[in-house]
């Protein structure tokens, strides 16, 4: 039993802790909402790390919604184990809390340096990256939530220290603070951290921020609970995580130039970080072909575009297109290719991120190789997403050429569904013909088939057709899930109408470098072969585009 604090003496000041209470420097009330902003803090900072992660194994891993079932299942699962492991250190309670803040602001602070080293230095995308990169999130995720977890009851321990008060009432004003901080941190992420500072830093100056407040908050408030030895073992602790944070901080650009480097090579001209995505542009100076990488992954290849933007362009070509809607293609190519027809009068191209579209302008390099296309007067660029765009579109088109990331990317999975290809068919003027980049054919057959049979859903009757000679120096499927044996070595197509569109080039059309109408039906055949038959259609509610 503890026995009561003896009487202070005549004038002292007097003493904040009673029985069974801490003693502390400064009143009750202010002591208790001390504790609750530092629990406002770390469920903040909490938050933080848990998005970090996801979106940081979504961008390097691909599959966002997989990633984020795995970082949220694993680290819920041990946030309750860490609450268990917790029990056990209630009688040291302020000593315990101050160890984990420590232990969870080095942790989660350098997360996302140690995952994006990891990938960048393995460097085969379907060996160790695809394997152990999913340990090593997964054993982030479970330090992660074992340190959050493990906060819960020390925070509550110590805030009954300060004053005791039923349990229900206790942890409704934990819970509160708790669950405020996480909409804090939950907004910070995404609208403050990740564009103003990037990954690496975010997550950096999140841990910083982790370490001063639980460093603070004991040292400070509860500093009477610590023994002498364990107060400078806290305070030595802190220091040093705080001055691993500042190291990492003084050298995170010059660790994401080598990671750069190491991924992309040394060719490395503009890299920068829009409000939509990483673009990455490498060579196109000294005779040395311009690539292209959106969020990690090529897009645009100088050794064969192309390749890729005649297939897609011109077998739509092939009838009226005096007016041409092109959605996505910012880089310009596309665009490049629809104006080599004279008979073209309007081209409408709708992109979500402006920063490709600047790029594809401004940069000397990629606005030769598209030829200045947004200089036409003919252009007309929309910034905005193609799905609600075509909602709101009143125009009918000619050609309606969807130039979009590969189907089975969780972000491109609404751009191929039926509920899209109704409202891309509802845009086509009579007789107008839908281009449709539907993924690689040989690698992802069930992937291209799907989004034939969506087409067909949709009312559209179609026309699959492929071409070869894909450059796979970047060897990964669309989620990076690909080993280098499987790596994309075609592109296939879906020309489609409501009529029924014939596969053939324009004879009147512009002369083209590869393309010609024998290539064109025998990869039309090789196309048709791979037929994966009895496929249901992919809808926005329920999406099927996976292997």
């Amino acid at each position: 039993m503890i026995e009561p604090h003896a009487p202070a003496p005549p004038g002292a000041p007097p003493p904040w802790g009673v029985q069974g209470q801490a003693r502390l420097p400064v009143r009750p009330g202010i002591g208790r909402f001390l504790v609750l902003a530092g629990v406002f803090v770390c469920a903040a900072c909490g938050l933080v790390y848990e998005l970090e992660l996801v979106a940081l194994a979504s961008y390097l891993i691909g599959d966002s919604v997989t990633q984020a079932s795995v970082v949220l299942s694993v680290m819920v699962f041990a946030m309750g184990i860490g609450s268990l492991a917790a029990k056990r250190l209630r009688p040291h309670a302020a000593a315990g809390f101050g160890a984990v803040e420590a232990a969870l602001a080095l942790i989660g602070g350098c997360s996302a340096m140690a995952l994006y080293a990891v990938f960048a230095w393995t460097g085969d995308w379907g060996g160790v990256w695809t394997s152990g990169s999913r340990y090593l999130l997964a054993a982030f995720s479970l330090a992660i939530g074992l340190l959050i977890g493990a906060e819960v009851p020390l925070l509550m321990e110590l805030i009954q220290r300060i004053r005791r008060q039923d349990p229900g009432g206790a942890v409704a004003d934990l819970f509160a603070a708790d669950y405020v901080g996480a909409l804090v941190g939950g907004l910070a992420f995404p609208f403050l951290l990740l564009p103003l500072l990037g990954q690496l830093e975010g997550a950096l100056l999140t841990g910083t921020v982790n370490a001063l407040a639980g460093g603070a908050l004991v040292l400070g408030l509860f500093r009477g609970d610590l023994s002498r030895r364990g107060r400078w073992f806290l305070l030595i602790a802190n220091v040093l995580v705080l001055a691993l944070l500042a190291a990492a901080a003084a050298h995170v650009g010059d660790f994401e130039r080598a990671a750069r480097r190491a991924v992309y090579g040394k060719d490395v001209r503009v890299a920068l970080q829009t409000g939509v995505q990483e673009v990455v542009l490498t060579g196109g100076t000294h005779g040395r072909p311009l690539d292209l990488f959106l969020d990690g992954r090529l897009r645009v290849s100088g050794r064969d575009e192309h390749r890729y933007h005649e297939a897609l362009v011109h077998p739509a070509m092939n009838g009226p297109h005096a007016r041409v809607l092109i959605l996505g293609g910012g880089d310009g190519l596309a665009t490049r290719e629809v104006l080599r027809d004279p008979g073209v009068r309007r081209v409408d191209v709708v992109e979500l991120d402006p920063g490709v579209v600047r790029l594809a302008r401004t940069d000397p390099a990629l606005s030769a190789l598209n030829a200045h296309a947004f200089g036409d007067r003919r252009v007309h660029v929309f910034t905005a997403d193609a799905f609600g765009w075509l909602r709101g579109a009143e125009s009918t088109y000619d050609v309606v050429i969807s130039d979009l990331p590969d189907p089975g990317i969780t972000a491109s999975t609404k751009l191929y569904s039926q509920e899209f290809y109704g409202l891309a068919r509802r845009v086509l003027a009579p007789g107008g013909r839908l281009a449709v980049h539907a993924g690689p054919v040989s690698s992802r057959p069930r992937v291209f088939w799907t989004v034939e049979s969506t087409l067909r859903a949709a009312g559209l009757r179609t026309a699959p057709y492929c071409v070869g000679g894909r450059d796979s120096s970047f060897a990964a499927g669309p989620d990076r899930t690909a080993g280098a044996s499987s790596a994309p070595r075609d592109w296939g197509f879906i020309l489609a109408s409501a009529t029924g569109p014939p596969l053939r080039l324009d004879p009147h059309g512009p002369r083209l470098r590869t393309l010609t109408q024998p290539s064109l039906t025998a990869d039309a055949y090789a196309a048709w072969r791979t037929r994966v038959p009895g496929l249901a259609p992919s809808t926005l509610v329920h999406p099927r585009y996976a292997d």
